[in-house]
């Protein structure tokens, strides 16, 4: 090694001397000819354009990767703040994975990482089922979809949290080949006709979590308009006003009167008030929103909010609404105070900002309590009394629930029991002592005789 160094340093003198081999060079052919003379000098700039090589070549294999990736694929990402993120989910626990094999129908493969979904419903008797769905968890899988493989890819941030809910903020991502994009739309409208099929015939009832308005429980079987019985005219009236109002919505834009209708139905408890606007909503094919204004940590903002993104072909419900300003005083002492003020609700109604293409039904006990401001016509449209049950109701329920058993000479005794029970009768009294007696109509009317001699009528 020392004999190397010594002739590389002799070598390198004899050219830089200034002898006769180098004389007359210029700068460029005596660097060439001391590299060439130098092996390593050599070795050194053969592995430095060695890197540079592989270098370039990994850039040109990325470019060239990322080039097919934009040709030959596709991908499309559902967050889980949009709608159909839910109806993927359900679209993917319904996917049968002893049918992978087959051409035409859809699975998972290699699902090593399970997420599990139930399903919880109360059914009107009281009873309850539930059920569990095997969903691919975070991770990603392939599915085969109509004969195309779909890499699913379920990503959850570990940073990102959805605050009304409390929830990590999750991510669906769907990758295919470019030449099988359609199928994205296939699998979006299969998850909707899923999530449409599981509330059709069925209403939807919505409460407020936070800024967003969130199904309550399963959606309710819809309940027949005729189930509830109302005074002479009342159910047809409302009925009949609110269709001519959702049939001219054109003759209020051409106005420029605000599209809006307002409802007030008011009465004693029982008489059939919330119960009436659900069999409405049905007969409309709408949904409900259930909005308390007693609840605590509702402020205007909040209320003006959630007022303002009603679900579509939906009705609001502000039940008992004389409640929520009746007793402010009483309210603080006991620990809960309302954060929406009486203005606030003024203004959400009918305000600069209040929205368009809106129903909203109100209810109370006391119309009395209500501060003419609110019931004003623009806030309160219609005003109608649910009262007790009168001859006309008493007939007509007691035909409905006993059919042919419901003569019409039984019908006259119970309305004679009724109008001389000393005491007024509402409708869920009513339906209650025929649920109870339910294959006996003299059974009934004994019953309801005796609450008067017990009460020494």
């Amino acid at each position: 090694m020392a004999a190397d160094e010594v002739d590389l340093a002799s070598g390198t003198q004899a050219l830089l001397s200034g002898s006769s081999d180098v004389r007359g060079l210029s700068v460029t052919e005596l660097a060439e000819k001391l590299f060439a003379s130098n092996p390593y000098f050599s070795a050194g700039f053969g592995l430095m354009g060695l890197g540079v090589g592989l270098a370039a070549l990994r850039q040109i294999s990325r470019r060239t990767a990322s080039l097919l990736y934009k040709q030959l694929l596709v991908d499309l990402e559902i967050p889980s703040k949009d709608k159909s993120y839910m109806w993927f989910l359900d679209w993917m626990a319904k996917q049968n994975v002893a049918d992978a094999q087959s051409a035409n129908r859809g699975g998972f493969f290699g699902r090593r990482h399970l997420a599990v979904q139930t399903q919880y419903r109360q059914h009107d008797n009281g009873s309850v089922t539930t059920s569990f769905s095997l969903v691919p968890g975070p991770g990603t899988h392939i599915i085969r979809y109509k004969g195309a493989f779909i890499q699913v890819s379920r990503e959850r941030s570990g940073r990102l949290m959805d605050l009304t809910s409390g929830t990590p903020f999750e991510t669906v991502v769907l990758k295919t080949l470019y030449k099988d994009r359609h199928l994205f739309e296939d699998i979006l409208n299969e998850a909707r006709e899923i999530a449409v099929q599981k509330q059709e015939g069925k209403t939807v009832l919505f409460t407020s979590y936070g800024p967003e308005w969130r199904p309550f429980g399963q959606p309710r079987r819809r309940r027949p308009i005729e189930s509830v019985v109302l005074d002479e005219t009342v159910a047809e009236s409302l009925i009949a006003d609110i269709e001519e109002f959702l049939d001219n919505g054109k003759w209020y834009y051409d106005r420029g009167i605000p599209y809006r209708r307002g409802y007030l139905l008011y009465g004693p408890p029982g008489s059939g008030k919330s119960s009436f606007i659900q069999a409405l909503a049905g007969h409309l094919d709408y949904n409900i929103c259930i909005l308390n204004l007693s609840e605590a940590h509702l402020t205007d903002d909040r209320l003006n909010h959630l007022m303002n993104h009603i679900p579509e072909r939906s009705v609001l419900l502000l039940e008992d609404v004389d409640a929520a300003f009746s007793q402010r005083a009483q309210s603080t002492d006991q620990g809960y105070v309302s954060g929406v003020t009486f203005s606030g609700l003024l203004n959400a109604l009918d305000g600069v900002t209040s929205s368009e293409e809106r129903i909203i039904f109100m209810t109370t006990n006391h119309p009395e309590r209500l501060d003419p401001a609110l019931v004003r016509p623009g806030r309160v449209d219609v005003q109608k009394l649910i009262d007790y049950a009168s001859p006309y109701q008493i007939r007509k329920m007691f035909a409905r629930f006993y059919g042919d058993l419901a003569t019409e000479k039984l019908a006259d005794r119970l309305v004679d029991i009724a109008t001389n029970l000393g005491r007024p009768l509402s409708t869920a009294e009513l339906q209650g002592l025929f649920i109870t007696f339910k294959s006996s109509p003299h059974t009934a009317l004994e019953a309801l005789e005796a609450t008067k001699h017990n009460a020494g009528i």
